[in-house]
């Protein structure tokens, strides 16, 4: 198989396992925090080629279920208010929690669903716009940023 089937198919892979190509969602933390694809490969806890290697579909997915879920831990600190507002004191706070995190995963604890960090986003955001507003957002973020519109729609949805 030559190499761009090899990259297509462990996208195709990534969308099904991780919803999502990772490199999309590599790109909004690096963003997100303005931090180097290299420094947020340290806060995950990954070399830095590898890290490369999953973002281009070069390897389809992260064999270290504790780097997934500090990936998880921080598209969910992406979402405080603190962070989402730009905070440069909270943006480097978050991302020395993460990287100090030692994670343990299993059936009991693995970061997925609506956890209690979640519940709180969507109740500020409820708190600081209308249902309308929400989805209105939703809708706008959707094509760029699918996981953040998601939570809006449920934010919205749920007033």
């Amino acid at each position: 198989m030559d190499d761009h089937k090899i990259v297509q198919r462990n996208i195709a892979l990534q969308r099904e396992w991780y919803g999502e190509p990772l490199g999309d969602r590599v790109r909004r933390l690096v963003v997100a925090f303005d931090v180097s694809q290299a420094y947020l490969a340290e806060v995950l806890g990954i070399s830095a080629p590898m890290l490369s290697q999953v973002m281009s579909g070069r390897r389809a997915k992260i064999g270290n279920p504790v780097v997934l879920a500090r990936l998880i831990m921080l598209e969910r600190k992406v979402l405080t208010p603190e962070v989402a507002a730009g905070s440069k004191e909270a943006i480097r706070a978050a991302l020395e929690d993460v990287k100090a995190s030692r994670p343990t995963v299993n059936r009991d604890n693995f970061p997925v669903g609506v956890g209690p960090d979640e519940t709180a986003v969507l109740a500020a955001l409820r708190e600081i716009a209308e249902e309308e507003s929400l989805l209105e957002a939703a809708e706008r973020l959707d094509a760029d940023f699918p996981a953040i519109a998601d939570l809006l729609r449920r934010a919205g949805k749920a007033q």
